[in-house]
């Protein structure tokens, strides 16, 4: 994470209670953002993002209250801003895609289901 990017979220954190001295919330997300894009369990992470335990309770801790919607939320605001519209945050539809079963179709296809019949014959 750039020092640009982490001034723009250590903003949409909490601030640090009394107690017990934290771990580093950058390293801490970071390393929650390998997690997810590696793919690797939790005990796999590096050590430089910290224990997995500690990545693990503050991802929940963080998504109950919310917190990754506020930073989605002001990092689409703050792109719309500036006129980016292929930002970080734009989704573009060639990427999201959905399996055929997704979307009703049967098992075996037309094939199986009418066999020697050619699709788009009229002859059904």
């Amino acid at each position: 994470m750039s020092d640009a990017e982490w001034e723009f979220v250590r903003t949409l954190l909490p601030e640090p209670l009394r107690g017990w001295k934290r771990l580093d919330d950058r390293a801490v997300l970071n390393g929650i953002v390998w997690k997810f894009r590696s793919g690797v369990a939790r005990r796999d992470v590096p050590e430089r993002y910290g224990p997995g335990a500690t990545l693990h309770a503050r991802f929940r801790r963080w998504a109950m209250d919310r917190r990754f919607d506020q930073m989605l939320r002001a990092a689409q605001a703050r792109a719309d801003a500036a006129g980016d519209v292929d930002g970080p945050v734009a989704v573009h539809s060639t990427v999201v895609s959905a399996h055929q079963h997704a979307a009703g179709a049967r098992k075996g296809g037309f094939a199986t289901r009418f066999p020697g019949v050619a699709p788009n014959s009229g002859s059904v």
